[in-house]
């Protein structure tokens, strides 16, 4: 096999011509500006070709579906392998999907309770087992010596049958004699005349009786009795028998001890399903649990409804179904009882314990708890005012049968080293390693379950090397961001243990703290020392020394970019950089050469908004406040609560109390400040800012519609009669009907990934030809929306004095010029647009003058996805511009020059998951760089190394 990927002659998208080796087994970083090719050469040209070469080993008959799919636009491709995409979207909405799913550790989960769980009564707490011959044979065996044992088995009865009748059945069969608890033997004939004064529970056959010989275990012919007499009780029994021992004692008498057998997996009198696998899974009928059908959540009285303010004490009218003159008879029954049963009335409902909380819903002798009053409220549905009452507080809660655990109760009973499966998919990552290291089985179970037991030890501990320590497995898949589930994906990859292919990996440290960025570089090593050939594309400068080859396509972004600037190890930087024909922004930056500078001074402000008791999530309770007109970065490890106190708190509860719309907040007490001060917020995230191929940046910023008013004005739109509808491609008239202004035609394949291929009505152009043919300085609609923006600005510039719509055409583009996408078409569909470049598109609109006259507070989640330092910097003046003009800025970030920029900076932590949810820090970036040890702040460790 060759030593590298040569790859020739790429000119997919704005690749221009290049030619690269690209070596095998090694850790490849692919960098560059944003727009300047990285992933066209990495994604679209040597992964897409990796596809191609996979569907043409397909059959005949599959690839009659997948025919049209295109060579990518290069001369050729050698020494390519198997290639894998990781991706930094959230691949599935399956609403049954989960961590442990999708890492493949829940089934191999599933596998070990199957194998080696023991199955514990929940009456009793006794195991559960299933006993065999053998085992009452050892027992026997093991008496003492002289023992006089009794064997007997109870009188099962069959259905529709007496006793009387199965008593003479038994006599002829040869049974004759019963004998009784107390160790009381009769014969059966001397039983039936006064058989109604006795119960068939109470009444045992007895099938042998025998003194324990010395030596009993080596007695053959003892044992071969035993062995059948215990055979046959079993068959009488039904599955059951019992051994009576008689001993005499010289103070108490006679002894009598029975020890029940049964090989019916039976205990406290209930019958047990033996463990397998499809026990414990949610996805198949026979685990699930059936009310809510493997879900974990069902449509019933949702207690954050019931309870909306969980500030409020019960006395304080906590629960609002309990308010007003009706219903205030079921709140008065528990204050006034309270006392008697210790229940703390006066104590906010977040702080009661979960016993108390159920106590509030199950209710006791002293008063009627929350489920009888809706369970009233459903009696008496029957009148109106009682059904809009359920209605009110009915919405998707827990499901009340497997408390949101997804499997039936049986599942439950079966535990490994004193857990069961449901408890363990609730632990987080850590915790659960920690759990099977300390795991200790005997030989049997260590022997039967050990390769599971491998197998989920490994995957927790890449699921911990990848930063993701804080997740358990019971988290869906649907509420992962793009880069914890790009990095489960790397994990799941290193799990399957694949060698010899090629991981294509799209930025893994989005959303990863720089504390972790050790650990996902020891693990692209792993990966790369398996022997797979690992290309990442990358802007992270740890990530980018670590590798072993580093590439940089450039100079530029758009047109400006395509070509490999730099190749070779991160070494050799310094010594390029030193080349005064080295164009390579990614040297000089990671040089020194170029860098993002500090603020000259910090805003300062009086104003501010404060969110109190916030415990949404892992959030302990905490106070945050937000000073208004400033940049506020608000960092923190992975999973310390950052999405949580912005996302699920700050942004909703601002917009319901501005707007008195949108989703209902997470757990709080309130907000207090200067919330007049602000007329609206902004959550300006990664999602797409449109899905259908007609959307596109231009028609987002409303510059489309000046464009087309242009082109309406030409001298041959009037004499078609076209108006600026005609150039839409939205609306029927001059857009090509056949494709619908989208420009290609969409096949649906079924079984198989749409395939999209380009009009042959319109060849692409999307429009009419008459509506072609109307040109402005020679160019069409078509050739406008080819143009990128920085081309069209200058387009547009050179006829600026002609017509006050060039100016407003120009004055729009700019703000997309200015954070950064310059390189970007201006008919490029907004479905290809990456979730930076989405949020890019967003901020531009913000800039626009008419859409910044009120002051607004703006929430960025993560912005610098996707960005190279370069763009960086034009990212933070723009964000410059937005607070200049009154507004708010707030920003959830890891990346540390935009830390260092920030006027205050909130650090959440210090860890993940349960260890987070803290405020550890509050202030500016240097007060934060300088602070001592003892805070805890992971994150001010790396600001003092960029900050100096």
């Amino acid at each position: 096999m060759e030593q590298y990927i040569h790859v020739k002659g790429a000119r997919v998208h704005n690749l221009k011509n290049i030619e690269i080796k690209i070596p095998h087994n090694k850790l490849v970083v692919v960098t560059g500006l944003s727009g300047s090719g990285k992933s066209t050469l990495a994604f679209d040209t040597i992964f897409a070709e990796g596809q191609r070469r996979y569907v043409e080993s397909l059959s005949a008959y599959a690839r009659q579906f997948l025919g049209k799919i295109e060579k990518p636009d290069v001369d050729f491709i050698t020494g390519i392998a198997p290639a894998i995409a990781v991706e930094q979207k959230v691949n599935t909405r399956n609403p049954r999907s989960t961590v442990g799913t999708t890492t493949e550790i829940y089934d191999y989960l599933r596998l070990l309770y199957a194998r080696i769980g023991k199955t514990y009564s929940p009456v009793s707490g006794r195991e559960v087992k299933a006993h065999t011959v053998q085992d009452v044979v050892d027992y026997v065996a093991g008496s003492q010596a002289g023992s006089r044992v009794m064997l007997a088995a109870p009188v099962a009865l069959q259905e529709n049958q007496g006793v009387i009748e199965k008593l003479t059945l038994l006599m002829k069969d040869g049974f004759e004699r019963l004998v009784f608890a107390s160790g009381e033997i009769r014969y059966t004939q001397d039983i039936l005349p006064e058989i109604d004064n006795h119960k068939p529970e109470e009444l045992s056959v007895l099938v042998d009786r025998f003194s324990v010989p010395d030596a009993a275990r080596d007695d053959k012919e003892w044992l071969s009795r035993l062995f059948d007499s215990v055979q046959t009780a079993f068959d009488l029994g039904d599955g059951r028998c019992a051994v009576i021992s008689l001993s005499n004692d010289k103070e108490f008498g006679k002894k009598v001890h029975i020890e029940e057998f049964s090989n019916r997996f039976e205990a406290d009198g209930i019958v047990f399903q033996r463990p397998f696998e499809h026990m414990f899974s949610f996805n198949n009928p026979l685990g699930a649990c059936p009310r809510c059908e493997g879900y974990g959540r069902v449509v019933g009285i949702d207690e954050d409804l019931v309870i909306p303010d969980k500030s409020k004490t019960v006395y304080d009218d906590a629960v609002v179904c309990w308010r007003g003159e009706t219903m205030k008879w079921w709140k008065e029954q528990l204050v006034m009882n309270a006392s008697k049963f210790g229940f703390p009335i006066h104590k906010p409902f977040h702080e009661l314990t979960e016993e108390q909380r159920r106590l509030l819903w199950r209710g006791n002798e002293y008063f009627h708890g929350l489920d009888e009053f809706f369970e009233f409220l459903e009696k008496e549905r029957y009148k109106i005012q009682f059904r809009v009452m359920l209605s009110r507080y009915t919405g998707k809660t827990t499901c009340p049968d497997c408390g949101g655990a997804r499997l039936r109760p049986e599942a439950s009973y079966v535990k490994v080293g004193g857990r069961a499966i449901t408890e363990l998919v609730r632990m987080p990552v850590s915790e659960l390693k920690a759990f099977f290291d300390r795991l200790e089985l005997d030989a049997h179970d260590a022997s039967v379950g050990g390769r599971a037991l491998t197998e989920i030890k490994n995957r927790l501990q890449y699921l911990e090397d990848v930063g993701l320590s804080y997740l358990n497995l019971d988290r869906l898949s649907s509420t992962l961001s793009g880069g914890e589930s790009q990095r489960i994906n790397l994990a799941t990859s290193l799990g399957s243990s694949l060698v010899g292919s090629l991981y294509i990996l799209d930025e893994p440290s989005i959303g990863l703290h720089p504390r972790d960025t050790d650990r996902l570089i020891g693990v692209l090593r792993q990966l790369r020392d398996l022997g797979n050939t690992v290309i990442v594309v990358e802007h992270d400068a740890e990530i980018i020394r670590a590798a072993d080859e580093v590439i940089d396509i450039g100079p530029m972004a758009g047109y400006q970019g395509g070509e490999v600037v730099f190749q070779g190890a991160s070494s050799e930087m310094e010594k390029a950089a030193e080349d005064p024909e080295n164009r390579s922004m990614t040297v000089r930056y990671m040089t020194g050469r170029e860098a993002i500078g500090m603020p000259a001074h910090v805003r300062k402000t009086g104003s501010y908004i404060e969110i109190k008791g916030a415990r949404e999530h892992n959030l302990k309770n905490i106070d945050v406040r937000i000073p208004l007109g400033v940049m506020t970065c608000i960092t923190g490890v992975s999973g310390s609560g950052k999405s949580s106190l912005v996302k699920n708190i700050l942004y909703p509860a601002l917009r319901r109390e501005l707007t008195e719309t949108g989703d209902r907040p997470g757990d709080f007490d309130g907000m207090e400040g200067d919330i007049s001060r602000i007329k609206g917020v902004e959550l300006i995230d990664q999602n797409p800012i449109g899905r259908s191929l007609r959307s596109n940046p231009v028609t987002y910023i409303k510059a489309y519609d000046e464009i087309r008013k242009l082109f309406a004005e030409q001298q041959l739109a009037k004499q078609y009669k076209f108006d600026s509808s005609s150039f839409s491609f939205n609306i029927a008239g001059g857009r090509c009907e056949e494709c619908k202004g989208e420009g290609v035609i969409r096949v649906e394949m079924q079984f198989m990934a749409d395939v999209e291929l380009v009009c042959e009505a319109c060849n692409g152009k999307r429009f009419k030809d008459e509506v072609l043919q109307v040109k402005y300085h020679d160019k069409s609609i078509y050739d406008v929306l080819e143009m990128s923006i920085d081309e069209a600005i200058e387009f547009f510039g050179r006829y600026a004095g002609e017509d006050k719509i060039n100016l407003r055409i120009i004055e729009k583009l700019k703000t997309l010029q200015d954070v950064g996408l310059g390189y970007v078409k201006l008919g490029q569909s907004s479905s290809t647009l990456s979730g930076g470049e989405s949020q890019r598109v967003k901020l531009a609109s913000f800039l626009l003058k008419e859409n910044s006259a009120q002051p607004l507070l703006f929430i960025f989640d993560e912005p610098t996805t996707g960005l190279h330092f370069h763009d960086i910097r034009k990212l933070l003046r723009s964000f410059e511009a937005l607070m200049q003009k009154g507004h708010t800025i707030v920003v959830v970030e890891h990346n540390m020059d935009v830390v260092k920029c920030a006027d205050w900076v909130i650090d959440l932590g210090p860890d993940g998951g349960e260890r987070g949810g803290n405020l550890v820090f509050a202030g500016t970036p240097r007060q934060l760089a300088s602070a001592p040890v003892k805070t805890g702040s992971y994150t001010a460790h790396y600001l003092k190394a960029v900050i100096g």
